[in-house]
């Protein structure tokens, strides 16, 4: 059985189980850094599709962070 990131489980609950309007999303766009909601980041990703997920830096539920992308760079 393959378990899920955190990422994931945080993605599918807000989407499933949770109302996505509350999530804001923070992603890499090239060298920029943009913030949107979860409803429109699916919109513009196309679900995934042409922005990924490995792209999130951070997601927040209301003005709590619950997801922060560890940085590897040394």
């Amino acid at each position: 059985m393959v378990r899920k990131g955190k990422l994931q489980e945080i993605l599918s609950k807000a989407i499933y189980a949770d109302d996505p309007s509350l999530y804001t999303i923070t992603y890499r766009d090239f060298d920029e850094i943009k913030e949107t909601s979860l409803t429109q980041f699916l919109q513009l990703s196309e679900n995934f599709q042409t922005i990924p997920a490995s792209r999130i830096v951070s997601i927040k539920r209301l003005n709590e962070t619950i997801y922060q992308k560890v940085s590897n760079s040394l």
